[in-house]
Parts: C-alpha cells; structure tokens; sequence
C-alpha cells in the first residue's frame, strides 16, 4: 500500500497547486487595479500637491505643484511625462519668479488637450488662494518644451483644479470658482481654442451654500452636471440644459465631503466615475482625508460603492485627477501624504459595485 499512498500525497499536492493557480488566475482576472505606482521615488522639493494627468498622441503627462510646503513662495510647477511605461524625472515647467527680490507661490495646475491642440497647462499664481490670477502655457510637442507662460485676462482663472470638457461644437468649458468673496464658483467658456473667455455666473452662487473646484460630467441627453466641494459635509451639485450657459439651483445631492477637492468623469458607455474622500469632517481632524474612494453612477444622482484606493488613519489621500484613456482603461492620480504623487490604473469593467445607503460607505 505504500505506492498508493505515495500516489495519494502526491494527487493531494498537485490538486492543491492547480486550486492556487486557479484561484490566483480568478483574483488576477477580478482585480480591477492593474498598476499602482509612484510617478517619481524622490524630488527636489519637501512637499507636493494637486496633480493633474493627460493622455497625448506621445503618452501621459503628469504635473503637481511642489515646494517647501504649499503656499511657499517657491513652489513652482512640476511636470514628468510617461515615456515607454517610465516617467521622467520631474522638471520644474513654471515658477512665480516675478523678479530678483519677489516671488510668489504656484497653485493648482491643470492640463488639458483640446481636439486640435496644443496642449494646455493653466494654473493659478499669487500669494493666497483668494489673491492669485490664472496663467495658461502652450506645448506643441505634448510636453516637452513649453512657450512663455501667459497671463489669463482679468477675471479669468481657467479651470481652477478639475480638467476641462470640450463640447461637440468646440467649446472649451472649464470649471472655476473664487475664494475672495466667500467661496463662489463660476465657469468659464472659449469658443476659440482657448484665446478668449467668456465667465458664466451661476444665479445663485453664494446664496446657499458656499462651494469650490467644479468638476463636469456630460450626460448622453446632453446636460451637464457641476459637481463641487462645499464646507457643508455634503458634494454639492448643479445642472446645465443648454451647454453651460444656465444653471439649475444648487442643491446637495447624497455623498458627503469633507472640504476636500475630488474629481469625476463620464466614462465611455456613459456610466460616471468619482474619486472622493468619503469621509465625515469632525472633531479635532478637520480634513479627513484618509480614505480614498472610487463610486459609479449611472445617471449622477445615485452613486454605487466601487473601490477604496487608500485608508490608513493619520494619512492624507486628497486631490485625485481621472481621466480614461483611449484603450477604456482609467488612470487616477493623487495626492499620496503631501510627499510623493501616486498614479493608479484600472479597469473599470472589472469594479465590483455595492450599494450605498443613506450616504453609508457598505462594509
């Protein structure tokens, strides 16, 4: 009898491997995230912030601001390109240099490529957050070198963190918004390639709740929708019927906010996707920015649990950019501690949705 207990262990040891096999083939198949990466190890600068992400015809284009800490007079605007699956070493692009004794900090850059090009990189240059103006630069080879940053016209801050959307008819519809009045959004829109501005004012910014940073999904009936970060513990939210031009009242809708920037897109198929803290402000831990997370909609009002990028107490995970690619998958990046940029990939066919009940993030 020994050869067939011999035989018995060595069925028993080759039917657990194919079981592991078999279960490591399902969980890789199943898990929606297929990369997860620093976009640098280590920079030239303490602190970093607000990234932004692109895809051109030469690959994607990452940039933050980054300093000795934000706010700083020299934090400037950092940039690194994806170059065979590597991203370069950051470069500072932009910086507020205004002359040999006086310089002011750099905020919040966004990139953006419209259907003709160039590609665009607006930020924000001043002192503070309720002082700064908007500056747009222009890169004709995706990237890599840049024309002398101009200032944007009096008034016009360009998109103030959330990419851009560009309509059927060419027009370039940013979200933007104040903080020198109160916290107040506006949107701004180019009929012409970004060259000139017109600023669209909602009728009742201000009134009822105060709100920042827009980001815009374009809905398959043709309205958009204003998402935005209010200090209220709720995303606040708004629609347009005709392009932008007018605006429904402002309302809550069901997912919290922690004063904390987010982003959205509409992916291809016209399904949503949110990248936001769901987190509750409270006590001594204002930001509550620990937990980062994915939810899908299919119509932007009800909102089903995807994903949890990051949840580590005492961490901040914060201003995510999305943006899907043109081979449907999605590539997020965001704040990772205020030191490093982090870049996640995934598919989104592959996230596992639950549903969430009275804004209650599903165990």
């Amino acid at each position: 009898m020994a050869w067939y207990n011999n035989y018995r262990a060595l069925f028993i040891v080759l039917f657990a491997c194919v079981v592991l096999v078999t279960v490591r083939a399902i969980g890789a198949t199943t898990n929606p995230i297929l990369k997860s990466e620093f976009i640098f190890q280590e920079a030239p600068f303490a602190e970093c912030h607000a990234s932004t992400i692109v895809e051109t015809p030469k690959g994607l284009v990452c940039a933050w601001f980054g300093g000795t800490r934000e706010g700083h007079e020299d934090v400037g605007i950092w940039l690194s390109r994806n170059d065979n699956g590597t991203w370069t070493l950051p470069l500072e692009v932009a910086n507020g240099v205004q002359s040999s004794s006086r310089r002011f900090p750099c905020w919040n850059p966004v990139l953006f490529l419209p259907k003709s090009g160039p590609l665009l990189l607006f930020y924000k240059l001043g002192p503070s957050p309720s002082q700064w103006w908007g500056m747009l630069m222009r890169s004709s080879d995706f990237g890599k070198t840049w024309d002398s940053p101009q200032q944007l016209p009096k008034g016009i801050l360009g998109p103030i963190k959330n990419k851009p959307i560009q309509l059927e008819n060419g027009t370039i519809l940013c979200g933007s918004s104040t903080e020198h009045d109160g916290w107040r959004v506006h949107f701004e829109a180019s009929y012409d390639n970004a060259k000139t501005w017109e600023m669209i004012v909602p009728e009742d910014d201000g009134k009822r709740f105060g709100v920042i940073q827009p980001t815009l999904l374009q809905h398959s009936d043709g309205q958009i929708q204003a998402m935005m970060r209010s200090r209220s513990g709720k995303i606040i939210e708004t629609w347009s019927k005709n392009g932008g031009k007018t605006w429904s009242p402002m309302n809550q809708s069901t997912l919290p906010n922690p004063n904390a920037g987010f982003d959205a897109m509409t992916l291809r198929g016209n399904r949503m996707l949110l990248v936001y803290n769901h987190t509750i402000r409270a006590g001594k831990r204002p930001r509550a920015r620990e937990m980062l997370n994915i939810a899908i909609s299919e119509d932007g009002k009800t909102w089903d649990a995807a994903l949890i990028l990051e949840n580590t107490p005492d961490k901040e995970f914060s201003y995510p950019a999305v943006i899907q690619t043109h081979d449907g998958l999605v590539h997020i990046i965001y704040t990772w501690d205020r030191v490093r940029i982090k870049h996640v990939v995934l598919d989104p066919a592959r996230l596992y949705l639950k549903s969430i009940q009275d804004g209650i993030w599903p165990n």
